[in-house]
């Protein structure tokens, strides 16, 4: 297979490029956060179903006189008014209660003093003055939300004004993340001569999980071939992605590339111009994506962030690739030799979008994740890329 640096907009088009929309099933509205349409939903009914009051106060007549008013009925949340409004009458209200017939405006209890079973209003009303119409948010058989929209407290809110009970959603990515190594230890665990702690597997969990994935497995593999293989067809068995971190090098006791060669999982890419990340891989069997992501923390961090967000959402027919937007840095940055990937905050105090690296960028210092809030791309080359020049950023 060809060993040339792949550009990350070529790395990612070989993602897309074996990303199947995963099939969809019925989701009941509680517990639907966070996942993915995979049908548009249409308003069932208008939305309000009645015209209904935006204060409290009293239901009247726009050409009602200055003069008291006889207080006839009251309607209240769910219990709307038992009879019309007649001239000369009004009828209390609540915020959220039906509109009487007869009524079309809301005089507020600010803009009214009551006495003796009457009130008087203390200004005009105008027509439609503090009523919520009918169908003022929804119209029936109009879509309200369409397919591929990741589902927030808002949609949720839209779908059940809807009159959704269940929502058609794509079935969520199962994920398997193997993390290899004899120098891994559990985190919290003691610490050996040579050993670390696995930060991997926790961060890519939870990054997954974040992107709407089932997390079917976490699991620490020994470098030795046949630990590699069999852990690796195990994960093969039960999810859609797996994602290995560590292993994927050259050396002497990396076998992942030989392990999923065996398995069938032919190699769509390995290597990209990138820093850090270079090492990173990519294939498929079937359907079934395969990430062999470098096991540095931070060159996992941003090769998950690049490569494998991107499928996950794209699994589930969400929007793939955040919007790049143009921020100026804030200091120097010395170019290397392959594009540099940046952990930087951002902020537009001043109006400018800025973006400040979060510290050093070594591909071991896993506290330049901390505060990152975007990666900020700078090209190769030779020199400096200066304060104040303008640079492409993604948010995380």
């Amino acid at each position: 297979m060809p060993t040339a640096l792949l550009s990350i907009e070529e790395a990612r088009a070989a993602v897309a490029s074996s990303c199947a929309l995963l099939p969809a099933e019925p989701v009941a509205l509680e517990d639907a956060a966070g996942r993915v349409l995979a049908a548009d939903v249409r308003a069932g009914a208008d939305a309000p179903a009645f015209d209904n009051s935006a204060m409290d106060g009293f239901a009247v007549r726009s050409d009602a006189s200055s003069g008291p008013l006889r207080i006839v009925d009251e309607s209240r949340a769910g219990r709307p008014a038992s009879r019309p409004l007649a001239a000369g009458e009004a009828i209390r209200i609540s915020t959220g209660a039906g509109l009487p017939a007869g009524a079309d405006a809301v005089a507020p209890l600010e803009r009214a003093t009551e006495a003796d079973g009457r009130v008087t209003l203390t200004e005009p009303v105008a027509p439609g003055q503090h009523v919520r119409h009918a169908g003022e948010d929804l119209r029936a058989g109009a879509v309200v939300l369409r397919a591929g929209t990741s589902l927030g407290a808002g949609g949720l809110s839209v779908a059940a004004a809807a009159g959704a009970g269940a929502l058609s959603c794509a079935r969520r990515p199962r994920v398997a993340i193997l993390c290899t190594g004899d120098e891994l230890r559990p985190p919290g665990s003691p610490l050996g001569p040579g050993e670390i702690h696995n930060s991997n597997g926790p961060m890519l969990a939870a990054l997954a999980a974040q992107e709407g994935a089932e997390v079917v497995a976490v699991e620490t593999v020994r470098d030795t071939r046949a630990e590699t293989e069999a852990a690796l067809a195990a994960a093969l068995g039960a999810a859609d992605v797996t994602i290995v971190s560590g292993g994927v090098s050259v050396g002497p006791h990396d076998h992942v590339k030989p392990a999923l060669e065996a398995l069938g999982v032919a190699q769509r890419f390995w290597r990209v111009d990138l820093q850090p990340g270079k090492p990173t891989w990519f294939g498929a069997r079937g359907g079934q994506l395969v990430f062999g992501l470098p096991g540095n923390p931070v060159s996992s961090f941003v090769t998950f962030a690049l490569f494998a967000r991107p499928a996950l959402r794209a699994l589930q027919g969400a929007q793939p690739l955040p919007p790049r937007e143009r921020a100026v840095l804030t200091e120097d940055v010395p170019r290397r030799a392959r594009t540099q990937a940046l952990r930087v905050r951002l902020d537009a105090a001043d109006g400018t979008l800025r973006a400040t690296p979060t510290g050093a960028q070594g591909s071991h210092v896993t506290a330049s994740l901390l505060g990152a809030d975007a990666l900020a791309f700078v090209a190769a080359g030779e020199g400096v890329a200066a304060a104040g020049e303008q640079v492409p950023v993604e948010r995380l």
